[in-house]
């Protein structure tokens, strides 16, 4: 099991270079990322497929390397995979691949897909009478452009599904915006909601814990502007 903090994810970071990073995008889910896995997910390490695991589904996925720091500093991926990322014989691609890695649970990087996709989790843990697994989706504000989170968003509403979390990264890059906020384009349609600074770990460890029975949760994690991320 690794010893990794919080404060040893800029060298885990640091040991992926080369170009077409996505550095923003990125750095704009480090502390998202470390919160949930230190603070609020039950997957095990040593069972990833473990049927009552809490179930993660990064679906900005273009920008994987805060995921896989984080991966790393929780003892699913060897540290040493870090350097050489995206080379061809490499198990970390540009974007995360769920057959080539442990407890990762889609493949994305083509945005719009992480919330539907995270619907169709649930809906089957339902189905299953598994009542204990967490569905969280992590989401980027501009990727709420997406038909398809619009479709979700009411949908996951509508069928009152509770077990389900969206952590939207809002570091103001959608086009069009949302009137009243991100926040508010889920309340209307019956989500529990909670916005709060995404650098601030034990507001992010509250929020997640916001009760929201009978209803999913949304929980926008408001960073730094891209252009200055």
């Amino acid at each position: 099991m690794t010893t990794a903090t919080y404060a040893d994810l800029p060298d885990l970071v640091a040991r992926m270079t080369g170009d077409e990073k996505h550095d923003p995008a990125s750095n704009s889910t480090l502390d998202v990322l470390w919160v949930l896995y230190d603070r609020v997910l039950r997957i095990p390490v040593d069972a990833p497929d473990d049927p009552d695991r809490d179930r993660f589904l990064l679906s900005k996925g273009h920008g994987p390397m805060s995921y896989y720091a984080v991966l790393a500093a929780r003892g699913f991926i060897d540290p040493d995979q870090l350097e050489g990322w995206g080379g061809v014989d490499s198990r970390l691609g540009r974007h995360p691949d769920r057959n080539l890695l442990n407890g990762v649970e889609i493949s994305s990087g083509s945005l719009g897909h992480g919330l539907p996709l995270a619907i169709g989790v649930a809906l089957g843990l339902r189905a299953q009478g598994r009542t204990r697994p967490r569905v969280v989706v992590l989401v980027g504000d501009a990727e709420l452009d997406e038909g398809t989170n619009q479709e979700a968003i009411v949908m996951a509403a509508r069928l009152g599904l509770d077990r389900l979390t969206v952590v939207a990264v809002d570091n103001s890059s959608a086009t069009y915006g949302w009137p009243d906020g991100i926040a508010r384009r889920f309340a209307v349609e019956g989500w529990e909601t909670s916005t709060v600074d995404g650098r601030d770990h034990d507001k992010l460890e509250r929020a997640f814990a916001t009760p929201h029975d009978g209803h999913p949760l949304a929980v926008v994690a408001v960073v730094e502007k891209k252009e200055t991320a």
